[in-house]
């Protein structure tokens, strides 16, 4: 059963949010272009594991996807986490094609592609480190001691794993996609240990769901983009031209001549995705190319959204926009 979906990452729906408003000049737009493909590829990797675990019993196993919680100290987030009456299995995906090596010794893995090597950071300390963390959260949070397993998964099939000969035992804990399944059916068969009564098990899927903190970092810092660098007003929904002009209650596209009343509706996610969590009437027009602060109130009433404040020092909060209630 799926406790928690996999929904797209935050950052990627900063990045996503970010690209089309970078000028085609600015020096970074090609190192932001090149994260979106990795971290995109990486998205498309942990939603192909998704078939495999479907093959599991939802009466039996428990599925939590991207929780980030935090010890005493440390946030960490976790692909995938598996949960069933003897133990929990953190999964770490990795989408790798070429050939891939698994270091021991320097703790790296190496990607070998088209005639180019790179390195990365070693999965099984990453995973070392997340068991670690969940131990830790368990601990806190005063909650029954369970087993914690965990796996390195590849989700391409065609990624060739290789290791040094002395690391033989690499192939318990890295497998590829398809071999998830058994490999879970394996580790619970091989583990001896009391298993948890059902009312431990939901106080602990509780709290995880209750703890988990979406991250909220400023995409802007990430890549020193000041504000003023973007490219502000409403995208054309039908043919992406920037920006559109507001006539008569609609936003027209000079380049088209689409109309539409909720165009507004994305750029003003956009914002708040790339900017903060709230907006006033003057910060609306600015970033939608407008001047009629009558106009701004209106598309406020329409978008419904929470408010304090009264005349000039009104703000606005964005936060239901972004979790898809408009």
């Amino acid at each position: 059963m799926i406790l928690k979906s996999r929904t797209k990452p935050r950052i990627i729906l900063q990045l996503e949010a970010l690209l089309p408003r970078i000028p085609n000049f600015h020096p970074t737009l090609p190192l932001i272009t090149e994260d979106y493909n990795k971290r995109m590829a990486g998205y498309k990797g942990e939603q192909s594991v998704d078939y495999p675990l479907s093959y599991l019993d939802e009466k039996n196993y428990f599925i939590f996807h991207h929780l980030r919680l935090k010890t005493d100290k440390h946030f960490f987030q976790m692909d995938t986490l598996i949960f069933t009456n003897k133990m929990v299995i953190i999964l770490e995906i990795k989408n790798f094609s070429g050939t891939i090596y698994f270091d021991p010794k320097f703790k790296q893995l190496i990607q070998t592609k088209d005639g180019k090597e790179i390195a990365y950071a070693y999965p099984l300390t990453q995973l070392d480190r997340q068991k670690a963390n969940l131990k830790e959260w368990l601990r806190i949070n005063k909650l029954e001691d369970i087993a914690i397993q965990s796996l390195v998964v590849i989700s391409n099939p065609y990624t060739i794993i290789s290791t040094s000969p002395e690391d033989h035992h690499i192939h318990h804990t890295v497998i590829h996609k398809e071999e998830l399944p058994n490999k879970i059916l394996q580790l619970e068969k091989s583990k001896i240990t009391n298993k948890l009564e059902e009312k431990a098990l939901r106080k602990i899927f509780k709290l995880l769901l209750k703890k988990h903190t979406e991250g909220d970092a400023s995409i802007l810092e990430k890549y020193d983009i000041k504000e003023s660098d973007l490219l502000k007003g409403v995208f054309c929904p039908k043919c992406s031209v920037l920006p559109m002009d507001r006539l008569k209650g609609n936003w027209f596209c000079p380049y088209c001549g689409e109309k539409n009343k909720h165009a507004h509706v994305k750029a003003v996610k956009d914002y708040r995705l790339l900017i903060k969590s709230t907006i006033s009437n003057r910060e609306l027009r600015d970033f939608l190319k407008f001047d009629s602060a009558d106009t701004a109130t209106r598309l406020f009433q329409t978008m419904n959204l929470r408010s304090t404040g009264k005349n000039k020092t009104r703000i606005y909060f964005l936060d239901s926009l972004e979790n898809g209630k408009r």
